[in-house]
């Protein structure tokens, strides 16, 4: 592969997403491929600064436009210095999170504009978007109630329920509006199922 690809894992709290790209990280690297893990907020020594100011404090410590703000800041470094590198050299980069996260946090879930959003994602991302993006779909309570059993993101579970389905909601009409670029997985599933689908359709995509 001369040139990398570049996949997104997306969804609510609580979806799975650390453990099906662990397990896919390793079944690439298995099959012989050079293999990025990253994540979003964070990524790079810069954004990781920036995730701290993002995921700890009250739920209402920054508004949805200074949210959007610092997450472009974020992810503008995490691109220059992680991603495009890693791509050039021809590896394949499995991104827990990235720009739909913000669409659906923040546009969907906070009603920052969507204008806003696109501007940013045109000027910031330059074109460095994701080949595949997976999206890990289940009902928000579920969600919810596993982020909790497991201590994650306090901040944004914190926001309540009515705000993880409309982010829920926000996922499912990225996926309706770009299904070439995204695929929506049950993660309402057993583990090794969801593990399953995602393999299928990373193989499908690869073999491209």
């Amino acid at each position: 592969m001369t040139q990398g690809f570049f996949i997104s894992f997306e969804g609510g709290e609580g979806a799975g997403k650390s453990t099906q790209i662990r397990r896919l990280a390793e079944r690439l690297q298995a099959a012989g491929h050079d293999v990025v893990v990253t994540r979003e907020p964070g990524g790079s020594p810069g954004a990781e600064a920036i995730r701290e100011l993002l995921v700890n404090g009250a739920a209402d410590r920054w508004s949805p436009v200074t949210e959007t703000l610092l997450m472009y800041a974020a992810r503008r470094d995490h691109v220059e210095r992680v991603i495009r590198p890693a791509l050039a050299r021809g590896a394949v980069v499995l991104c827990d999170r990235f720009a739909d996260s913000t669409r659906a946090y923040q546009g969907a879930g906070g009603d920052a504009p969507a204008s806003l959003i696109a501007s940013l994602e045109d000027h910031v991302l330059s074109g460095t978007v994701p080949d595949l993006t997976l999206i890990l779909d289940l009902p928000a309570e579920i969600g919810l109630e596993r982020a909790e059993a497991r201590g994650g993101a306090a901040r944004f579970e914190s926001k309540g329920l009515a705000f993880h389905e409309r982010l829920r909601a926000g996922y499912l009409e990225i996926a309706r509006r770009e299904p070439e670029r995204c695929v929506v997985i049950e993660a309402n599933a057993d583990i090794d199922a969801v593990t399953a689908a995602i393999s299928r359709t990373v193989d499908q995509r690869l073999e491209r």
